[in-house]
């Protein structure tokens, strides 16, 4: 085992008791009775208890985000870029005690529950640079003595829906921009994984006190689905940022749309690399195993579909079978795992129900993964990875299955062919081909290659830098998160125009003469 907090010095640490307000800026008079338990997919143990926020509890929070939002905007970008620099100095200082936490609630291995912080201290950083550049643009007019030009101002209120898988980063590439963009914000964590919303609700609390800011810059607020509809249906709240599933993102899409709303939908991948004849087969091998068993195959971003030229498929297939024999399961936050839990027994269920689908469907179990028992398994949650030879156009293929099942398949023809199948499913996140050929590099990079809205060249479909604006198209949403100028989904565009002349010229030379 790596030397890290024992359980209980991380909730102490990370100050969460057994039992949790779920509500940041809630009312007494409105607390519910209704709680939210976690329970770790490492051992099923409940971890500890979080109340689920009220209807009037949520109704405190619109307002008291609405109150600190007229006093946010007013700071100056850069002083506002200085509170999220602090932000993510105090990440620094609760990196690994944070870390160890999403591993232990979520069932990421300990390692990528270090990522996933680093990730957000990573997006601090970009943001604090964002903070001196929220830039517009200056335009000729067409009438003489005036000037154009076009500035962006913050919306308002963000409220941020995330999911289990990335239970902290995802919320910080919303947050930390929507932050120095002169937002606030009402975060809904996922209900699967509560004790990472009050972590670091209990961290940016600590930064907003010391800084005498309004508490109402960073709200939190706890629940299932019920919850969430609140906020989405909410008129005070401008822009809903979702993370989740293509079911849940078409229910938060219509609700937003219904009032004119903005939303910012991040949904299912089902992720493919291609893999061509002039592929360098070591490292093909890596990021295909990495991208179908990271996070137990937990992440959006996760490969589900290796498209292999028939020429090497032999060989990659026996390559990835002798990978698949030494991946070690177990205990995440043992640095000696490569994978952890599938994160409750639903997902457990969902994954033996979609591999017994696809051998009916005429699928072939080249590595037939399982579920795993005995000593160390105990929680119910552990499986073991799938490789399964399959046709691109069957059903389960066709859908994003959250487990570590990967599908083979190949192609005979150009990767003009193996773009086809890669492009032809309902998502379209991320994406990859392996190749040391440069025209099929720039070919699956052009506007006839990959559909999605990451494509990789020679590494794989998971896992994604700040600096580039993150997100896909097609039932996967079409929303960009994190870097680039994914800023501007937080802000409302201006266009202004002044007059500095003695007379009142009309634009497209039209004439409205009056008696003086």
């Amino acid at each position: 085992m790596q030397n890290i907090p024992s359980v209980s010095d991380m909730l102490s640490q990370l100050g969460i008791a057994s039992v949790n307000p779920g509500t940041s800026t809630g009312s007494d008079q409105h607390t519910s009775n209704e709680v939210l338990t976690s329970y770790s997919p490492v051992n099923g143990a409940p971890i500890a208890q979080v109340s689920v926020t009220t209807q009037g509890q949520m109704n405190h929070v619109v307002e008291t985000a609405q109150r600190a939002f007229v006093a946010w905007r007013q700071i100056p970008a850069p002083k506002r870029g200085e509170v999220v620099r602090q932000f993510g100095m105090a990440l620094r200082e609760k990196k690994e005690v944070l870390g160890a936490l999403v591993s232990y609630e979520m069932g990421k291995s300990y390692q990528e529950g270090l990522g996933e912080v680093q990730e957000m201290i990573d997006i601090c950083d970009f943001a604090v640079g964002l903070s001196r550049q929220l830039h517009g643009l200056t335009m000729h007019s067409e009438r003489p003595k005036h000037r154009m030009y076009e500035q962006y101002h913050p919306l308002g209120i963000v409220g941020i829906i995330s999911a289990f898988n990335f239970p902290v980063a995802v919320w910080a590439w919303n947050t930390a921009l929507a932050w120095v963009c002169g937002d606030v914000c009402i975060w809904k964590p996922s209900e699967k994984a509560p004790l990472c919303g009050i972590a670091c609700q209990n961290i940016i609390a600590e930064v907003l006190k010391k800084e005498g800011l309004p508490e109402g810059i960073s709200c939190l607020i706890n629940g299932d689905a019920r919850v969430g509809a609140w906020m989405t249906e909410n008129h005070q709240i401008p822009l809903i940022s979702a993370t989740g599933s293509v079911r849940m993102g078409k229910i938060v899409g219509a609700a937003v749309a219904q009032r004119l709303g903005r939303s910012l939908l991040e949904l299912g991948g089902n992720n493919a690399i291609i893999v061509t004849p002039s592929a360098d087969l070591k490292m093909t091998v890596i990021g295909a195993v990495f991208g179908a068993v990271g996070t137990a195959g937990q992440r959006c971003t996760s490969t589900r579909r290796l498209i292999i030229h028939q020429d090497i498929y032999d060989q990659v297939k026996e390559a990835l079978v002798k990978a698949y024999g030494q991946i070690r399961i177990g205990n995440p936050l043992d640095a000696r795992n490569h994978m952890g839990p599938l994160i409750d027994k639903q997902a457990v269920a969902a994954y033996e129900k979609t591999l017994a689908y696809v051998v009916a469907e005429g699928g072939s179990l080249l590595v037939p993964g399982g579920v795993l028992s005995g000593e160390g398994y105990e929680s119910g949650c552990y499986v073991a990875p799938a490789i399964v030879e399959a046709e691109p156009h069957y059903e389960m293929v066709q859908q994003e299955t959250f487990a570590p099942i990967l599908y083979l398949m190949s192609y005979t023809g150009s990767i003009d062919q193996a773009i086809a199948i890669q492009n032809a499913v309902p998502q379209g996140l991320s994406s990859a081909v392996m190749t040391l050929n440069m025209r099929e590099a720039e070919l699956f990079l052009s506007a006839a290659g990959s559909d999605c809205g990451i494509a990789n060249v020679n590494i794989g479909t998971s896992g994604a830098e700040i600096g580039g604006a993150f997100g896909g198209e097609k039932e996967t949403g079409g929303g960009r998160e994190s870097g680039s100028d994914a800023w501007k989904v937080y802000m409302r565009r201006q266009t202004n125009t002044i007059n500095y002349s003695t007379e009142l010229p009309l634009a497209q030379g039209i004439h409205f003469d009056l008696d003086a």
